[in-house]
């Protein structure tokens, strides 16, 4: 097994796969693209949906990417071993072109060969589906495992919920997959597979075929366009590849730790308590500075995206005080991530300035709550009754003034007092519910956006936005986020004021006006060279997008777009903005309607 660094892993799985035909594409944004299902990019396959159901890639069947994500389902898990809210997941796709026959060897290549990852072959174990009422037991991936050279005891079959992938509950394109592990010690029992939690096996890597489609509980059909969807995780294959303990111990975080280790004067393993609050620091800060510095980059807010971004930050501020890390220190490390990452995520270098200009603010905001939080600590220890400050209130004071419990414990135990542990474990369990039932977890392959009013909102919004540079003379105005249902368009865009009661009835009068002239919407897929300079909308940084897919409708709007969209603008019927109001800083919202024409 090799000794690789972050940038040859990048490196080596995009040109391996781009030696099998596959185009590479550049990383989607972390805001996703016109889902109202998530705030985040939560894996590789997610911006990729719309072609998974059919819809054609204007770069081929074939596609390689390592795309940015985020998952905020475990934050308070963040600190061991292994979790991170930021993550990169390198995969390749078949859109409808190869199958298992191709994949598998493929796979096993990657894994093996001296000139890739050169894992020997008995260190892998596999695992398929087992089968059952809804598909067959997935013989063909375990003969073509075994004649690539897997030992056949080595080739586990597990059920559905180990080996299946879908959309739980909803409807839309599944299939079994195939996951492979590393081997790292003797098993646990003789009954022992991927599926036991005892350590022995590590899965890297997860090829999924997907050839069925999931019309309800219970009901499948093969699906008309069988694809490959793969995903395997950079910093947990890092981890694996450099027999690292944690992914906190690979190269992503060196630069960082050494930065947090001058202002601190503490070593990164010093003792337990220190090295959790520095991965808690290093993850927080990592995924802040990436989702700042996104391209559709958010600013700390009270809703949404920027909630997420508010409660990280200072998460990582809060465990900064547990090591002394001295006020404004997350600018710092966000320097060390932004020259680690910036030549394979430009966004980062463009944004800088605005990265830890953001950073800065918040921390200090953050501070002041601190402050206030310290006071109301006061008033509650002086109410405590028989000397225990009551679980609710441990939980209150951590979900509202970030006091983590250990500081709330400390505290109490310099006026004599205790805390209610098991209290604020009730109370904390009941949060995290809450959290994980949330926005993260409810994505449904996509579907809404391929419902008949999702499609005309989805158009409407490239008419808003048209409208709004025009009517505020404004060409810099973009995009910052959209949310569109069956019923309404929520669209974000980077503008410095509110827009006036007769800006608004300006855009809607403009919106209006080209959805009665009936103009056709007119698809063309076109090198992005060509794009940019015909004058279509969009984000050119990338190096690697060769070909892109446009939308215009008459001179009125170009842009740069997945689709789908409504094929004339006359199907829309009349727009109507509800509602104009801040999101963040630097940041407004509009939502509005599309009602029947009278």
């Amino acid at each position: 097994m090799r000794k690789i660094s972050s940038d040859e892993l990048r490196e080596l799985y995009l040109k391996f796969f781009e030696s099998k035909g596959h185009k590479i594409i550049p990383s989607a944004s972390l805001i996703p693209e016109n889902d109202p299902t998530v705030l985040f990019t939560t894996a590789g396959m997610h911006p990729l949906v719309p072609y998974l159901l059919g819809e054609k890639h204007p770069e081929g069947t074939r596609l390689t990417d390592v795309q940015k994500c985020v998952r905020t389902g475990d934050i308070e898990e963040v600190g061991d071993l292994s979790h991170c809210t930021f993550f990169e997941m390198m995969g390749n796709w078949s859109l409808g072109d190869y199958f298992k026959e191709e994949m598998i060897p493929w796979s096993y290549e990657f894994l093996t060969s001296e000139e890739y990852l050169g894992i020997p072959s008995d260190q892998l174990a596999i695992s398929v589906f087992e089968g059952d009422s809804d598909a067959p037991r997935d013989e063909e991936s375990a003969k073509l495992w075994i004649k690539c050279g897997i030992k056949p005891e080595n080739v586990y079959y597990l059920p559905k919920k180990h080996n299946w992938w879908g959309p739980a509950g909803l409807t839309g394109p599944c299939g079994p997959d195939s996951e492979m592990f590393i081997i790292r010690k003797e098993k646990c029992s003789p009954e022992c597979s991927p599926a036991c939690d005892c350590g022995a096996f590590l899965e890297i890597w997860n090829d999924v075929f997907m050839a069925y489609n999931k019309l309800g509980e219970g009901q499948f059909a093969p699906l008309e366009q069988k694809n490959v969807d793969t995903g395997m995780g950079l910093e947990r294959t890092l981890c694996i590849m450099n027999d690292k303990e944690s992914v906190y111990d690979t190269d992503l975080f060196e630069d960082a730790i050494a930065v947090i280790e001058k202002l601190t004067g503490k070593g990164f393993h010093d003792d337990e308590d220190t090295t959790r609050a520095f991965r808690i620091i290093l993850d927080h800060t990592r995924t802040a500075t990436f989702m700042i510095g996104d391209r559709k980059g958010i600013t700390p807010s009270n809703v949404d995206q920027g909630y997420v971004l508010r409660r990280i930050i200072r998460r990582a501020v809060r465990f900064g005080r547990n090591i002394n890390l001295p006020k404004g220190s997350l600018m710092e490390i966000a320097q060390a991530y932004i020259d680690k990452y910036k030549h394979a995520y430009p966004e980062l270098g463009d944004n800088e300035n605005k990265i830890k200009d953001e950073l800065m603010k918040e921390e200090n905001k953050f501070q002041k709550t601190l402050q206030t939080g310290l006071r109301e600590f006061e008033k509650v220890s002086a109410r405590a009754e028989n000397g225990i400050i009551d679980g609710v209130t441990v939980f209150h004071l951590y979900d509202t003034y970030g006091f983590p419990i250990e500081m709330t414990e400390e505290l109490a135990a310099e006026k004599n007092l205790s805390i209610d542990k098991e209290g604020y474990e009730k109370a904390f369990a009941e949060h995290q519910s809450k959290s994980k039932a949330g926005a993260e977890g409810k994505f449904s392959a996509g579907l809404a956006d391929h419902q008949e009013e999702t499609v005309k909102l989805h158009t409407a919004t490239h008419l808003l936005q048209a409208a709004l540079q025009k009517v505020l003379k404004d060409d810099g105005i973009m995009q910052k986020g959209s949310n569109i249902t069956a019923e309404r368009l929520r669209f974000d865009f980077s503008f410095p004021r509110a827009v006036t009661k007769e800006e608004l009835k300006q855009v809607e009068d403009m919106v209006n006006e080209v959805i009665r002239q009936d103009i056709p919407v007119v698809m063309e897929e076109m090198p992005m060279s060509e794009a940019k300079e015909r004058g279509f909308f969009g984000v050119f940084e990338s190096k690697y997008g060769e070909r892109v897919k446009t939308y215009s409708v008459g001179d009125f709007s170009r842009e740069i777009c997945g689709g789908p969209h409504a094929e004339h603008t006359g199907e829309l019927g009349r727009f109507v903005i509800k509602k104009e109001q801040s999101s963040s800083s630097g940041v407004r919202r509009i939502k509005a309607v599309l009602e029947k024409s009278e």
